[in-house]
């Protein structure tokens, strides 16, 4: 099923970036943290759409969580731990790269059924060439897509996938770094204006009670505002593994910090 998802995955990447028809407006979700707190968690799950579920694996309910996900038919990817953040599964600078592979390895066995990943902080590791192209190599093996969640400027987490031919996907917008009601609604107003302006956007948001209220408020609106939300793997695919205008240039993502 993985091998069959990522060769349709890697048709799209002989297309450009927005190669959607004129007018186009696509819109992808993604919920971050979760593995920790159930009832919280099944809100992010029950939001209506295709969402991605981004589950940390060091948490106690990464394994259920994932397994509750798979069964309604969400998409899982692994919320991988990168420096500045801490615990067992993380990835620092100073670990050599058989403890990174092991790192990786056991996350993967920690959440079930995840079909790609992303990075959790990480502002440090993903502007380090060497370990995202080790990253790269392994997803590759792995048949794992990449979500750069973009947490620094000088990442180049998504010019490895692009330069390895590992689908990937960067992030454009964050709900919820300021969690007040009207920030967050600011921020999903950004992300939709993002899509209309250049017929997609990637949006990350956090399982906060302040950001599930407005999305379960105004998600199923999207479609009446000229947006489509659409799954992580069709937003691989829409785009091409290019960069956007935002990210690169010609469609070319940065390969050094």
């Amino acid at each position: 099923m993985r091998a069959l998802l990522l060769a349709l995955l890697l048709m799209g990447l002989t297309t450009t970036a927005h190669a959607a028809p004129s007018g186009s407006a696509y819109f992808t979700l993604i919920i971050d943290d979760l593995g920790q707190n159930l009832p919280r968690d099944r809100r992010a799950l029950d939001l209506p759409g295709p969402v991605t579920l981004a589950v940390m694996p060091d948490t106690p309910h990464a394994a259920e969580f994932a397994g509750e996900a798979n069964k309604a038919g969400k998409t899982v990817i692994i919320h991988m731990p990168m420096d500045p953040a801490t615990g067992p599964f993380a990835w620092h600078p100073d670990l050599p790269q058989a403890e990174l592979q092991a790192r990786l390895e056991a996350a993967i066995k920690a959440v079930p059924y995840a079909v790609g990943l992303n990075n959790h902080e990480g502002s440090r590791m993903t502007s380090r060439p060497d370990a995202m192209g080790w990253l790269m190599a392994s997803l590759q093996a792995h048949d794992l897509f990449f979500v750069d969640s973009r947490t620094s400027p000088k990442t180049v987490g998504a010019a490895k996938a692009q330069a390895a031919g590992v689908p990937s996907v960067s992030r454009d917008v964050f709900l919820d770094d300021v969690r007040t009601p009207e920030a967050v609604a600011k921020q999903l107003q950004t992300a939709i204006s993002i899509a209309r302006k250049h017929g997609s956007v990637v949006v990350i948001g956090h399982p906060y009670p302040v950001t599930l209220d407005l999305l379960e408020k105004q998600l199923p609106g999207l479609k009446a505002q000229g947006v489509d939300w659409i799954s992580i793997q069709q937003m691989i695919a829409e785009r091409g593994n290019r960069a956007t205008a935002a990210h690169g240039k010609d469609g070319e993502y940065p390969a050094s910090p």
